[in-house]
């Protein structure tokens, strides 16, 4: 059998996905737990059409690494992970409907709202949301209780209105105005980082993981979610819908400012550069074993698609 620290970073990265997957399809799946009275069949449906869709898993596979740096339970870690996840699905259910950023395809697939209607959609994203809080809070979590607190508050922060939520409305409000480059790098670091950071610190946490050491996990997940975003708003410019799975050149034509556009190719690719040396440096009192971290790093900033 093959020694996990030998695998390559990307079978490491399916392998930590198939993980959550399988996690995901268990939850999701038609048992009631307990207090529930009744688990809708459409609306599920819809719930695992966005949640069982494939997809890379990176925030879940940074919860999980983040969590064995320090060597955490890996159980425990798992269920924090696919929280993060349900909360990542629901944001994707609810920016492709056609009041956000009205899309078809996600993943290469229809999307939730096409697949069944928008109000399976809204409610799918809804439910997914609210389930996330209930898997960190299920007895099956099996942390102690202030750090069950701590990932609770965390998630909530990152995910809400100063987080992920008010970065899809500073977004919005980007196709009406003309952010300057410290409110593209601000509206970022909300809608498409803070569930990063919170992946990277998420691990530390559960782990319980000193105070130093969560403010450097959460420092380096600072840098790469600016790096994921840079890198998602390049090949908006530069890859086809085929390659992506979704639309591309959405941004452009609908007038909404990034820095990839302010800039240029060449300077956002120096940028990715830059962010992954920072994110490789955060991780040096860990010495070999973040090396999957940095692998992460530089696969966030280098992706294709």
């Amino acid at each position: 059998m093959m020694d996990p620290d030998t695998i390559p970073f990307e079978a490491r990265l399916e392998a930590h996905a198939e993980q959550v997957e399988a996690l995901l399809r268990r939850l999701l799946d038609d048992r009631l737990l307990p207090g529930e009275i009744a688990r809708p069949q459409q609306l599920f449906a819809a719930m695992r059409h966005g949640v069982l869709n494939g997809g890379k898993r990176l925030r879940p596979f940074l919860v999980l690494e983040s969590a064995a740096l320090f060597e955490a339970d890996a159980e425990v870690a798992l269920r924090v992970a696919a929280a993060l996840e349900c909360v990542h699905c629901y944001s994707l259910i609810h920016d492709d409907l056609p009041a956000m950023d009205d899309d078809d395809l996600r993943r290469g697939q229809p999307t939730v709202h096409k697949a069944f209607d928008e109000a399976s959609a809204i409610l799918a994203g809804d439910s997914l949301l609210t389930y996330a809080f209930d898997i960190l809070a299920d007895t099956a979590t099996t942390l102690p209780a202030e750090r069950k607190l701590a990932l609770v508050l965390g998630l909530a922060r990152a995910a809400g209105p100063g987080g992920m939520a008010g970065g899809q409305a500073l977004d919005l409000e980007a196709e009406r105005s003309s952010p300057d480059e410290a409110g593209i790098i601000r509206l970022q670091a909300m809608k498409t980082g803070a569930l990063i950071r919170y992946a990277c610190e998420a691990g530390a946490i559960l782990a319980g993981a000193q105070e130093e050491d969560r403010e450097k996990l959460a420092e380096f997940g600072s840098a790469i979610g600016l790096a994921f975003q840079l890198a998602d708003d390049l090949l908006d410019l530069t890859a086809d819908t085929e390659t992506m799975g979704k639309a591309t050149g959405k941004d452009a034509a609908a007038g909404k400012a990034t820095l990839a556009a302010l800039h240029g190719i060449d300077w956002t690719r120096a940028q990715l550069r830059g962010l992954v040396a920072q994110a490789h440096a955060l991780l040096e009192p860990y010495g070999e074993r973040a090396d999957l971290l940095r692998q992460a790093a530089s696969f966030v900033a280098e992706r294709s698609k």
